[in-house]
């Protein structure tokens, strides 16, 4: 939402845009604190921010609790936008997907809403098709499930995690129903990577569709240890394995990796992270001393090949020349970031969509390999050390997608050009921002 922001008011200069953290004792983390924080120093007169700090349900479970701390919230945030926008016509709102019940607020203003969707045009379609699909993911992991937004029939297996429990399947068809009310989405994604689900979308009767995608920083320089181990490997050498702000895998797991590491006999980069104390949803941590969970002898065996890192600088570890593919947990941001640097990806995924955004990647895209497609954090399975190092050795030998992915990283970068689509819809999008009250 920040850097959405951000390209909002470098759009057009008389955009004045004040950015609502809604936050509760859970969700108030340290990292997110550090953030709010930092953006506050850094707001500009066109981009301000507005801090809320809501209160947890224990009642409730996690789900039906976070959507009712938001909801509380719409009273403060109505008199809040009144009282920060004295000066300025209030244009319209700009929601987060789990935020639909400011919907109400915006009809109380006399303003139109907007969704900003964080993930694919395809998963999009999903979304609006997903209350249909309910009897048939209800009755079967293994049936094919045919929607508008894909080619090919979605497995039932790489369904979103969130569809197979039923409080948050619940919380799904309700933002599903909510999404119709917005007047427009903004879908972080781009025409040309998703050309048939967004050309799905625009033969529906859903809200027009605004594709304004990649959303985020492009490209960054970080001079630390592990870009200068990078500087020193060949080029499209080293594949990188990274699992997101919430993957980690326990201590089997981890030994099955670096066993397929070691058998692959590729060079490496690993963000290697602790599992979170304190139920599933806990961040993970960096250890203090990785050798406690890996093989003995491993980090001596491989020196000379790769490193073992926590936390790493993950676009700019892309953007380097060494890597030479990414096994990744297919988070979209993650899946934009790799499609941007040209990366051919391997994947792993974890949770919520990130099984559909594997299928994507692997049968209706062709730019990925698989790991696995419908690999799950919370079932801790152990995938062994012999399909890890066949999904490595896929990933960094065989040379049939990379030029597929090179070809779809040209367009991707052309959006945002003078122009491009990217760049043409966020035009239409102020425009009909604009033009609301006329």
């Amino acid at each position: 939402m920040v850097e959405l922001a951000k390209l909002l008011v470098h759009r057009h200069s008389t955009l004045v845009i004040s950015l609502v953290i809604i936050t509760s004792p859970s969700t108030a983390t340290a990292a997110v604190t550090r953030y709010a924080d930092s953006l506050a120093a850094a707001a500009t007169p066109r981009v301000s921010l507005l801090r809320l700090r809501g209160e947890d349900d224990p009642s409730l479970p996690a789900g039906n609790a976070a959507v009712s701390m938001i909801e509380s919230q719409r009273t403060r945030v109505r008199e809040a936008l009144l009282e920060f926008t004295p000066t300025a016509r209030l244009a319209g709102f700009v929601l987060d997907m789990f935020c639909t019940s400011m919907l109400d607020v915006a009809e109380e203003l006399g303003v139109p809403s907007y969704l900003f969707f964080p993930s694919g045009a395809a998963f999009l379609g999903f979304t609006f098709h997903i209350q249909t699909l309910h009897a048939a993911a209800a009755e079967s992991t293994e049936a094919e499930l045919v929607f508008p937004g894909l080619v090919r029939p979605l497995p039932g297996k790489v369904l979103p995690s969130g569809l197979l429990h039923e409080e948050w399947a619940a919380a799904s068809y309700r933002m599903a129903r909510d999404f119709r009310k917005s007047k427009g989405i903004l879908v972080n994604t781009v025409k040309e990577l998703e050309s048939y689900a967004v050309d799905s979308l625009s033969r529906t009767e859903n809200p027009k569709v605004y594709p304004v995608g990649p959303i985020g920083e492009k490209s960054r320089r970080e001079d630390d240890e592990t870009i200068e181990w990078l500087d020193q490997q060949p080029e499209s050498s080293v594949v990188f394995l990274c699992f997101g702000s919430m993957g980690a895998f326990r201590g089997e797991q981890v030994r099955e990796i670096a066993s397929a590491l070691e058998g692959s006999g590729h060079r490496f980069l690993w963000s290697l992270r602790r599992p979170g104390e304190g139920g599933p949803w806990a961040s993970p941590t960096d250890y203090e001393d990785v050798r406690e969970v890996l093989p003995e002898g491993f980090l001596d065996r491989t020196a000379e090949v790769g490193r073992v890192m926590g936390w790493v600088p993950q676009a700019a570890v892309l953007a380097h020349k060494s890597i030479g593919g990414f096994v990744s947990h297919c988070g979209w941001n993650s899946t934009l970031e790799s499609v941007w640097f040209g990366v051919p990806m391997a994947t792993w995924p974890m949770y919520a969509e990130q099984q559909f955004n594997a299928f994507l990647l692997v049968e209706e895209l062709e730019i990925a390999t698989e790991v696995r497609m419908d690999y799950r954090s919370e079932s801790e399975e152990v995938v062994s050390a012999e399909e890890l190092e066949r999904g490595i050795r896929s990933l960094m030998e065989d040379c049939s997608r990379k030029g597929r992915m090179k070809g779809f990283s040209d367009l991707v970068r052309g959006a945002l050009t003078d122009g491009g689509s990217s760049s043409s819809s966020i035009a239409e999008f102020i425009g009909d921002v604009s033009n609301n009250d006329l």
